[in-house]
């Protein structure tokens, strides 16, 4: 199939790569001249803008595939490519939009016939050999013509045992993809994946901070341990009910630098994670853990007014004077 591919980041490329591989003919575009350069240098047709990128095409519907930073960026894309395109064509928003934005898009296109697929995204930097997990939203005609697309990203069955009581040929969810519903259902599934992987991060966090800060010397002396944090990640990773490609992860990093020197310690967002608690709130659905996990990472960014509050309480209490950098024990 031919596709056009706008986005050509670090995943975008990637997507391109993983396509081409399958078979699948890519016109690749990108704002970067240079990452169009190093599309066209691995098989790709280059494209100099979205113009371009529409006359390319000698297939019908012309499909492209935008791997864009989420909201204006991407919108004003999809501006662009609406007097470009057909009746009948597909665009498929692949980055991290919100779902709400992907039903506000299919509703504007809709008076042209162009047909609107949002697809969540999961795989990262690894997806090119990996494989991609992919959420889709949209039409069930446009998705189904697309099919060989996502068969071609997505990681198939690999070694992956059967979930007991699947029998029968492998469905779409056992090969890594699924069409979830109508616009903006493959972005929402993608959204609350990402919510649940923030507070799984956060207790791999948390819980190996608890395992560090058990060396510490304000400890009593016959209770403090001073735990190969490398090795415990490895041996969690075997057999235990907590392994999962995030501690494979924090096993690799661990192991590389077991002292996080490296690292800042602030902790962005994507915005998925805000979403997610949005429209917890919305729905009013408990998201204790979810929405914790967001905090933290705001928490991590700063030094708040609610921290010096505490010390300014603190002092006042109990005479307890704030803590200089160089006076804190390692631990």
């Amino acid at each position: 199939m031919q596709i056009g591919v706008v986005g050509l980041g670090r995943m975008g490329l990637n997507i391109t790569r993983r396509l081409m591989k399958a078979g699948h003919q890519c016109l690749a575009f990108d704002v970067n001249a240079s990452a169009v350069t190093t599309a066209r240098g691995e098989g790709a047709m280059g494209a100099a803008s979205l113009a371009d990128l529409v006359k390319a095409f000698d297939q019908s519907p012309r499909v492209i595939w935008l791997m864009l930073p989420a909201g204006r960026i991407t919108d004003e894309a999809i501006t662009t490519l609406a007097e470009l395109l057909s009746p009948g064509d597909i665009l498929i928003d692949g980055g991290n939009t919100h779902f709400k934005d992907d039903i506000r898009r299919a509703n504007a296109l809709a008076p042209r016939q162009i047909r609107y697929v949002d697809c969540g995204t999961s795989g990262g930097i690894w997806g090119a050999e990996r494989g991609y997990c992919l959420m889709i939203g949209g039409p069930k005609d446009a998705v189904s013509h697309l099919d060989p697309i996502f068969r071609a990203l997505a990681p198939g069955l690999g070694d992956i045992p059967r979930t007991p009581g699947r029998e029968g040929e492998p469905s779409q969810a056992e090969q890594g993809y699924i069409h979830a519903g109508p616009t903006g259902a493959g972005h929402f599934v993608k959204m609350i994946h990402n919510g649940i992987e923030y507070g799984l991060m956060q207790a791999y966090a948390e819980g190996f901070d608890i395992l560090r800060g058990r060396a510490s010397s304000d400890l009593p002396e016959g209770e403090r341990y001073d735990l190969n944090l490398p090795d415990i990640a490895e041996v969690w990773r075997r057999g235990s009910v907590v392994t999962s490609w995030l501690l494979d992860l924090s096993a690799t990093a661990l192991i590389r630098d077991p002292d996080l020197k490296s690292f800042s310690g602030e902790v962005a967002d994507s915005g998925e994670g805000r979403w997610t608690i949005e429209t917890a709130i919305e729905q009013a659905t408990p998201a204790n853990v979810l929405s914790a996990s967001l905090f933290a990472r705001f928490r991590s960014r700063q030094k708040s007014y609610a921290d010096k509050l505490l010390s300014a309480m603190r002092l006042g209490f109990g005479g307890h004077v704030e803590t200089k950098p160089a006076d804190k024990k390692e631990g």
